[in-house]
Order: C-alpha cells, then sequence, then structure tokens
C-alpha cells in the first residue's frame, strides 16, 4: 500500500480523497495556497505544506512546488483530483520521472486523450461511434472547409482540438458565418490552450449528455459501472447530474459499457475515466473522454457501492480491481446537486465568510462539502463549495428526497445556487427526465 500521499487540489475533492486515505491507513499531505490554510483538509491532514500565493499559476498549477512538497515530506504518490494538473499530461510525466507515483492514468494515455482530435481517431479505430466530422485539424483552405460544411450539413461546430471546460468552441448556423468563426476559434483556442487547432463536427440540435463511467488496473482488467446523465447544464457547465440515465434500456447500457470497456483495453487505459457521449434519436456520439475522477462520481458510488477513489489509490498501490463485471449491480438512482457560492438569478460569484453551515441529512442523504461555519471562500477559485447527493429506490424517491434536503440546508454569509436547483426539481419536465443539454438554458431565458 502506499505509505504517504500529495492532494494535489483544494476543497471538497481534496476532502474526498483525504477520506479515502484514511479508510486505507495512508497518511497525507495536504498541498495549500496562502488563501487556504484554513482549508478543512488542510486542518485536518497529517502534514500541510503552502506551495504559494492564491493566484492557481503560482499554487495549483506550480509542477515544481508540488514535486518539492512531496519530496521534503517523503511521499510516494501524488493525487491531483480533478481541474488543476489532473489532465496535464507534462505533470503526470513529471510526477513519474521524479519517482513518484501519478494517480491517475499514464501520461501517454492523458495526451492522447486529451487532445480531441486523436481521441476521436482512437475511438473511431475502437469502435466506439462519434459525430460526423472533420476527422481531423480543418486546414487553411477556405474553400475545402466550406465543401467539408456543406457535407456534413449545417449547424456545424467549432472545436478547439486542445479544449475543455465548455470554451474554445462555436456554433455556425449559416455557411457566411463558417470562416470567420474558424478564425476566431483558432485564435481563442491557441490564446487559451497554446494550441490553435480546432476541428468541425455535426452541431447536434437538442443532445443530452450521457457518459460512462470506467476503471481500470494495470493488469488488463477493466469493468464499467454504468452511465450518468448530465444533461442539466447552463454554459456547458453541469449543474445537476443523475444515475442511472432516465430511459436508458439495460440492453443499451450493456452495449456501450461494453464498447468503452474495449476502447480501454485498446489505448491501455488504468485508474477512473469516463467516456462522455451526445446522446439523440437513439444513437451515442464520442465528445471527449475525460481522464481523471469526475466531480459527479458520488451518483455511480451510491448506485453500485463501489468507492472510487479508493479503488484508485488501490490501483495506483499495485492492485488488481477488487471486483469483475459480473459483480457491479446498479440499485436504485441518485441525483447530485452542485452547490455553489454565487448568486441563483445573476450567477456573479459570492465568496466571502460562512457565518453558518448546517448540512442536511435523512435517510439517503451524502453531503461532499469542505464547508464549516466561519470558514471563509476565498475569490480565487471556482465557485463550487459541495455537493449534495440523494438516493433512493427510484427516481421518484431521489427527487423526493433531494428536494426534503435542499429545504434542510442552511448556509449563512454567503449566496448558493440553492434557490435554482429548488426550481429545477419542481419542474414538471424534469420530474419527467430525458432533457436535452439546452433545456436550462431555454428555461433561464439564456436561449
Amino acid at each position: 500500500m502506499l505509505d504517504k500521499i500529495v492532494i494535489a487540489n483544494r476543497g471538497e475533492i481534496a476532502l474526498r480523497i483525504l477520506r479515502a486515505c484514511r479508510e486505507l491507513d495512508i497518511k497525507t499531505v495536504a498541498v495549500h495556497s496562502t488563501a487556504d490554510n484554513n482549508l478543512k483538509h488542510v486542518l485536518l491532514a497529517d502534514e500541510s505544506v503552502c506551495i504559494g500565493p492564491p493566484p492557481s499559476p503560482l499554487s495549483y498549477l506550480n509542477m515544481p512546488a508540488i514535486i518539492s512538497a512531496a519530496e521534503v515530506t517523503d511521499s510516494v504518490a501524488i493525487h491531483p483530483g480533478y481541474g488543476f494538473l489532473s489532465e496535464n499530461a507534462d505533470f503526470a510525466e513529471r510526477v513519474e520521472k521524479s519517482g513518484f507515483v501519478f494517480i491517475g492514468p499514464k501520461a501517454e494515455t492523458i495526451r492522447m486523450m486529451g487532445d480531441k482530435v486523436s481521441a476521436i481517431r482512437a475511438m473511431k479505430k475502437a469502435g466506439i461511434p462519434c459525430v460526423p466530422g472533420s476527422d481531423g485539424p480543418l486546414g487553411e483552405s477556405p474553400d475545402e472547409n466550406l465543401r467539408m460544411a456543406r457535407h456534413i450539413g449545417y449547424p456545424v461546430i467549432i472545436k478547439a482540438s486542445g479544449g475543455g471546460g465548455g470554451r474554445g468552441m462555436r456554433v455556425v448556423h449559416v455557411e457566411a458565418a463558417l470562416l470567420n468563426a474558424i478564425t476566431v476559434t483558432q485564435q481563442e483556442a491557441l490564446a487559451a490552450f497554446g494550441n490553435g487547432q480546432v476541428y468541425m463536427e455535426k452541431f447536434l440540435e437538442k443532445p443530452r449528455h450521457i457518459e460512462f463511467q470506467v476503471i481500470a488496473d494495470n493488469y488488463g482488467n477493466v469493468v464499467h459501472l454504468g452511465e450518468r446523465d448530465c444533461s442539466m447544464q447552463r454554459r456547458h457547465q453541469k449543474v445537476i447530474e443523475e444515475a442511472p440515465a432516465p430511459g436508458l434500456t439495460p440492453k443499451q447500457r450493456k452495449q456501450m459499457g461494453e464498447r468503452c470497456v474495449d476502447a480501454c483495453k485498446a489505448v491501455g487505459y488504468r485508474s477512473a475515466g469516463t467516456f462522455e457521449f451526445l446522446y439523440q434519436d437513439n444513437e451515442f456520439y464520442f465528445i471527449e473522454m475525460n481522464t481523471r475522477i469526475q466531480v459527479e462520481h458520488p451518483v455511480t458510488e451510491m448506485i453500485t457501492g463501489i468507492d472510487l477513489v479508493k479503488t484508485q489509490l488501490l490501483i495506483a498501490a499495485g492492485e488488481k480491481l477488487p471486483f469483475s463485471q459480473g459483480d457491479i449491480q446498479i440499485r436504485g438512482h441518485a441525483i447530485e446537486c452542485r452547490i455553489n457560492a454565487e448568486d441563483p438569478k445573476t450567477f456573479m460569484p459570492s465568496p466571502g465568510p460562512v457565518k453558518l453551515w448546517h448540512a442536511p441529512g435523512g435517510p439517503g442523504i451524502r453531503v461532499d462539502s469542505h464547508l464549516y461555519s466561519g470558514y471563509n471562500v476565498p475569490p480565487n477559485y471556482d465557485s463550487m463549495v459541495g455537493k449534495l447527493i440523494a438516493h433512493g429506490e427510484n427516481r421518484a424517491t431521489a427527487i423526493a428526497r433531494m428536494r426534503n434536503a435542499l429545504s434542510e440546508m442552511v448556509v449563512e454569509g454567503i449566496k448558493t445556487n440553492r434557490a435554482l436547483h429548488q426550481e429545477i426539481l419542481s419542474h414538471t419536465a424534469f420530474r419527467d427526465g430525458g432533457l436535452d443539454i439546452h433545456y436550462l438554458e431555454r428555461r433561464l431565458g439564456l436561449k
């Protein structure tokens, strides 16, 4: 087993990793910025190391500082969580070359799957269905790009090859706007990701966002843990996630799950990962693979009973998967609401001191949050301050329990998006299930 690891992240995911380490009797080192001296996991870790000032490039994105923290604390591994350096192939490579275990996929896998163009090529080769598109980066010929768009059929979407998080993409509805959209997206991609390559895909009008969770060890064993529906989004950012996906049949789950497993084996994947698809008219279209633990992993844990973070740690320690595909059973339904420190109407961030924090409880309720009364939410990072998860024997029960939990949750001193979640869960359309990714923005008047 790993004796001691560095948790190279902050907030609720850092606390989640720490708790998994404690269950496995692994010592923890919390690295943190000067703004995060009082983070919950920093106070609870066996050791802590300050790695820089609040700006992320000077702290949580500072590779030498994180690796140095591992060296001075005699740690043996680094867990990157999600965000920050979790999908940075250079970081994974530097960690391994420095003699530490990177708790995640191999650097070459992250690099291949992190580039959308190479990922799509790999998935097509592995038999994963993809959105009709350019099958590679767009060239410099305007005539060829116009011809390709006509062949694919409008509307099309221009995407940055190295993009993510909803950035570096532009929808084009008419031919007259295509060439300018390509140029602008290339410029944005180069500025944001250091890679100006873009590609073209068919823009699906009303798709759902369905993703499959996989986990693999170092010995070729791969298991899928079913799917999640993450269609409730605002500006390409997920707001509510649930598992299993409403309306998906056991046959579809088995078929797509097996394809994802085969794809993992084809690319030599290890650790936790997620295949993300657009789903429309009973067809799946691959969009990307996240080579890390996901924010929404708790809903999968709730319906399968599998602790994904603990399993990541066991795999990193060189152990085989402790379960096979036949052991995985889907039980009930789970929903997750992302709790953000923001105004529920304007979505402006709301940092500041938390005067009172009361976590809800009851049957089937789980709260993943680093909040506590007296904690000061800094303005320097993502506004998510917790996740509220509800599980029930069916979807209706999970929704009812989530509505109860939201009504019980108390956060004073900062604004949160609790009211938005309460409104969404009251919608008849949401309770019916199967909504597309544009539903929330239409409801909010953003489209």
